[in-house]
């Protein structure tokens, strides 16, 4: 029995199961952690009931109205110290975090309520949810409807609201087209305009018709400003015109103009399928609006946007570099003290600490270089930056620097075990060493540099310190994509997920509300960091496919 254990031992199975449980538990647990970000951060956009009772607290009664986002388990001794009297002998009290939104009358977004001190809890049919632009949501019963001329009430009245916002927001949709595209065009070309007139003057022209040119585009495009300027104040005046009272949960009556209203609704009416659909709509808006209150609340497009554009410029600059480099080490470089010098260099940047190069970067790519690039191809625009300061290029070298080191070391193992013999028998049918190193051994080696290249996209697509000081932002007006020339800016700044996971998470003036767009915002990383690494996944097998009958 005591040979037999050895014997099994010796054979390696206990060490097979091993690495195989061990890769086991880490699936379980990188999936556990996934499902946990998810359920926290996606469930958000679920419609909760909104509940209302009596709270008691000392000598004070109140109503209150909300819903509940969150609960926990609290010793009494915990409560007392905080000043909370509860009754009975209870040594743990379960409490709730309820929402009850309506800041703008001096109410906190959250509060904390005992389960001890609630009276009956209800859920009124006619309880509504009203998400606005500012101040987050509004919780109360709507009273009626208003507009210049009429005032609705009774069985019409949500028919009429519904259809009021549904008018507000494409009024507002023609809003953010003409401010965002329309006027931002012009404003895009007076600014061109006034760059021309000064270079003119840098050149010391004195021609006095292009200065006259200049002004007559300039006259024209004035015109077109006034005329979209009158459109506007129309349409402002339009989305203004809509009013409605809503009552609060201590009988206060409100007026909220529909200008400021996004949805209403009433979760406590809602049927499965209404809430089904609420929740995947919620999930759109996530993904494809702009951020609003601080970032606590709307979407996160232009981090998404932002990110996948950065990680992509940032593969289209490291992997050429990393190649080259690769290349001339493995297969020019001689074997000697300097180039065990450049390969111990290349080692240890990898793990040199990403802040590091952030202020490399900030120092060398902005400050020196974008200097002297907004001096020799941008004086006009003096003394106001191009380059010269953190923005969307400075970023992508920034991080192409940093996962330099993995694309190389990837693409160098990658030609190592590419056979002598390939090598052998392309120089000895004539080729050329440059002939066999293009046609043969780098088509070989694609595979090692996609490698190179996903590893590279999932450290620099999670990387936030060093963008911090290179070109990210908390918020950024407009996209680095648009269609004013040059069409692609690579000289503004750009909103990052790990960066708004961050902002949200620890610089948020809302600390409850942004708690589930952490998660939600988390994941959505997670999401776009796999699909792109899975992108370079299938490029990668397809190359191997290719070039595997080659190897053999």
């Amino acid at each position: 029995m005591k040979k037999m254990n050895s014997n099994w031992l010796k054979s390696g199975t206990p060490w097979i199961w091993l690495t195989g449980g061990a890769v086991a538990v880490s699936l379980v647990m990188v999936i556990g952690l996934l499902f946990l970000i998810a359920i926290r951060g996606l469930g958000q956009f679920w419609p909760t009931e909104i509940i209302s009772f009596e709270y008691k607290q000392g000598d004070q009664t109140k109503t209150l109205l909300g819903e509940v986002a969150d609960q926990e388990t609290v010793q009494r001794e915990r409560l007392q110290a905080l000043g909370i009297k509860v009754p009975g002998e209870e040594e743990w009290i379960t409490r709730y975090l309820l929402k009850i939104g309506n800041r703008d009358q001096g109410h906190p977004d959250f509060v904390w309520v005992e389960k001890l001190l609630m009276g009956d809890v209800s859920t009124p049919p006619d309880a509504c949810v009203i998400e606005r632009d500012e101040w987050g949501n509004f919780y109360g019963y709507l009273q009626s409807f208003s507009d210049q001329n009429t005032t609705v009430k009774g069985q019409d009245l949500w028919k009429r609201v519904q259809k009021s916002i549904a008018r507000r927001l494409e009024l507002s949709r023609q809003i953010k087209e003409i401010e965002k595209h329309q006027i931002g065009k012009i404003n895009a070309q007076v600014e061109q305009l006034r760059l021309e007139k000064r270079r003119l003057e840098l050149d010391n022209v004195t021609d006095e018709a292009a200065y006259t040119e200049i002004k007559r585009r300039r006259s024209l495009l004035d015109k077109k400003y006034q005329s979209l300027q009158r459109t506007l104040a129309d349409l402002y005046q339009k989305v203004k015109r809509d009013s409605i009272v809503v009552m609060t949960s201590d009988g206060k009556e409100v007026t909220l103009p529909i200008a400021k209203v996004r949805r209403i609704y009433q979760p406590n009416r809602m049927s499965t399928l209404d809430k089904i659909g609420f929740y995947f709509t919620k999930m759109e808006e996530f993904i494809t609006d702009d951020p609003r209150e601080a970032n606590t609340e709307g979407g996160i497009f232009p981090a998404i946007f932002g990110t996948a554009l950065m990680v992509m410029l940032m593969s289209i600059i490291v992997t050429p570099f990393g190649v080259i480099a690769a290349v001339y080490l493995h297969e020019y470089a001689k074997k000697g003290p300097l180039t065990r010098t450049i390969r111990i260099a290349v080692n240890n940047l990898a793990g040199v600490p990403s802040i590091v190069y952030g202020v490399f970067g900030l120092g060398f790519f902005v400050y020196l270089i974008g200097g002297r690039v907004d001096q020799i191809f941008f004086p006009e625009a003096l003394p106001a930056p191009t380059f010269g300061t953190p923005g969307l290029l400075w970023s992508s070298l920034t991080l192409a620097l940093l996962t330099l080191p993995v694309v190389i070391i990837a693409t160098e193992e990658g030609l190592s075990r590419i056979p002598r013999t390939i090598r052998e028998g392309s120089l000895a049918l004539g080729a050329t060493k440059a002939e066999t190193l293009w046609r043969t051994v780098l088509p070989m080696t694609t595979p090692a540099m996609m490698t190179g290249l996903i590893l590279a996209v999932a450290r620099a697509a999670g990387e936030v310190a060093p963008l911090m000081m290179v070109g990210v932002v908390k918020l950024a007006p407009s996209l680095p994509i648009d269609d004013n020339y040059p069409f692609l800016h690579l000289d503004r700044k750009f909103m990052h997920l790990g960066f708004h996971i961050y902002d949200v998470g620890f610089q948020s003036p809302n600390v409850e509300a942004a708690r589930p767009l952490v998660y939600a915002t988390a994941f959505v990383l997670v999401v776009l960091i796999v699909a792109l690494n899975l992108l370079a996944i299938k490029i990668r097998n397809r190359l191997r496919e290719k070039y595997i009958t080659q190897a053999q």
